[in-house]
C-alpha cells in the first residue's frame, strides 16, 4: 500500500468517526461519568474515602516492597513480625 492511500485510508476513517459522533453524540459511558463527576457532595466524600484506602493500599505496597526486596534473614524476620500484629 502506498503511502497516498494510507492517507486516503486515514482520512476516510477519521471522517466516518466524526460523521458518528455527530450524528449519535457522545457515548453513554461519558454522559454517565460526566453526571457523576456534577453530583458535588456525593463526589467529596467518595474522593476522600478513595484517597484514604489509597494511602492505606500504598503503605501496604511500601511493606511488600520492603519485604520483596530484603535478604532472606531479614524477610524471614519481617514475616516473625506481622504475624505477632
Amino acid at each position: 500500500m502506498h503511502w497516498a492511500e494510507m492517507v486516503v485510508l486515514i482520512v476516510l476513517i477519521t471522517t466516518i468517526g466524526r460523521v458518528l459522533r455527530a450524528r449519535y453524540g457522545e457515548p453513554r459511558v461519558g454522559r454517565r461519568l460526566r453526571a457523576a463527576l456534577a453530583d458535588d457532595g456525593a463526589s467529596a466524600a467518595e474522593a476522600a474515602q478513595l484517597r484514604s484506602e489509597v494511602a492505606r493500599l500504598n503503605d501496604r505496597i511500601k511493606v511488600l516492597e520492603r519485604l520483596a526486596t530484603d535478604p532472606a534473614r531479614r524477610l524471614s524476620d519481617e514475616i516473625d513480625a506481622l504475624k505477632d500484629r
